[in-house]
């Protein structure tokens, strides 16, 4: 369930051992939530084909960015810094329900809900579960390419690699996704 308003902040400071935070953290990471937990949740929905999970990871993203905001070198740097941590959260729920279940792709909902009808209208549901068949280098650029709306340098930092390599890997993705969905869609 995702911590909307002023519970969130109390939310985040549960289950965390006291320390020495800078007065503004509370308030810096709730106006960060308030602005991107929706975003990222679009993000973490494409990317894992579940909404409770996909709520899940970004919240621990966001519980994350509280626990270590005194580490932060840049409060600047803090989206970027929760857009990574929804990036391999979603990686951790792939990679789980790949031992659990012998698969590596994101299970689809079980029934879609009314909210998933919303978010992701029926012409989309084919591109998301062949984009959900791509390797997994492909599949993250072009959520974050497409989804997120990131430039190449910001996907480059967001998954850790040079901005050549999120060109190609773009480029790759798309001609796959030509392939597995026909050239005509």
């Amino acid at each position: 369930m995702l911590v909307i308003g002023r519970g969130a902040d109390a939310a985040m400071r549960s289950g965390v051992e006291a320390e020495s935070r800078e007065p503004d953290a509370g308030q810096a990471v709730t106006a960060l939530y308030r602005e991107h937990a929706v975003r990222l949740t679009r993000l973490a929905v494409a990317m894992l084909g579940d909404r409770p999970a996909a709520e899940d990871v970004v919240q621990e993203a966001f519980c994350g960015l509280y626990r270590r905001w005194s580490h932060l070198s840049d409060p600047a740097k803090s989206l970027p810094y929760v857009r990574s941590a929804v990036l391999n959260g979603c990686r951790s729920v792939i990679r789980h329900r790949s031992r659990q279940d012998g698969r590596a792709t994101a299970a689809e909902p079980a029934a879609a809900s009314a909210e998933y009808d919303a978010l992701v209208g029926e012409e989309h549901r084919a591109v998301l579960q062949a984009v959900r068949t791509l390797p997994r280098r492909q599949r993250e650029a072009l959520m974050l390419r497409y989804f997120a709306d990131l430039d190449v340098p910001e996907i480059a930092r967001a998954m850790g690699i040079s901005p050549g390599t999120v060109k190609s890997t773009l480029s790759r993705g798309i001609a796959a996704l030509g392939q597995i969905l026909g050239d005509d869609q």
